[in-house]
C-alpha cells in the first residue's frame, strides 16, 4: 500500500474510532446516535425507522466521512510540509476545522438540513474533534508520510 493511502487509512480509522467512542459515551449508547449520521443521507425519519440497519449504515458513513477528512489533511500536508513538522498542533487545529466544517457546511447541505447560522457551539464536541479526530489524523500523517517518530 502506498504511503499516502496508508496515512489516510490509519488517520481515518483512528479518528473515526475516537469520534465513535466519544459519540456513544457523550450522546448515549443508543441506535439513534449513528442513525442520525445515516439521516444525513436518507433523511431523519427514514433513518430512525430503519432500526439496526440504519445504525450500521450510519457507522459505515461515519468511517467514510472520517476517511475523507483524513484524505484532505494528508493531501494538503504533502503540499504544506509544515503541517507534518508540527503534526500535533496542526491536527488539533484541523479537528476544530472539521467540527465547524461538519456543522456549518456538511450538515446544512445534507438531508438533515440543519441551520447554517448561528454556529453550533458545544465545547465537549469541539474538544473531542480536536483531540480524538484531528490529532490522530495529524500524527498518523506525520508517522506514515515522514516515516519519523510521533512527537
Amino acid at each position: 500500500m502506498k504511503p499516502l493511502t496508508r496515512a489516510i487509512v490509519w488517520g481515518g480509522l483512528l479518528a473515526g474510532t475516537g469520534d465513535l467512542v466519544f459519540a456513544l459515551s457523550y450522546y448515549g449508547m443508543q441506535l439513534k446516535v449513528f442513525q442520525g449520521v445515516a439521516g444525513g443521507l436518507i433523511g431523519r425519519e427514514a433513518a430512525l425507522a430503519g432500526g439496526p440497519a440504519t445504525f450500521a449504515l450510519g457507522v459505515l458513513l461515519h468511517y467514510a466521512i472520517a476517511l475523507v477528512w483524513a484524505a484532505i489533511f494528508c493531501v494538503v500536508a504533502l503540499r504544506l510540509p509544515a503541517l507534518l513538522r508540527n503534526a500535533a498542533a496542526a491536527g488539533l487545529a484541523y479537528g476544530f476545522v472539521v467540527y465547524f466544517g461538519m456543522n456549518n457546511v456538511v450538515l446544512p447541505l445534507s438531508a438533515l438540513h440543519t441551520p447554517f447560522w448561528p454556529p453550533r457551539i458545544d465545547a465537549a464536541a469541539i474538544a473531542a474533534h480536536c483531540f480524538l479526530f484531528g490529532f490522530p489524523i495529524g500524527l498518523a500523517a506525520r508517522r506514515v508520510l515522514q516515516g519519523g517518530p510521533v512527537r
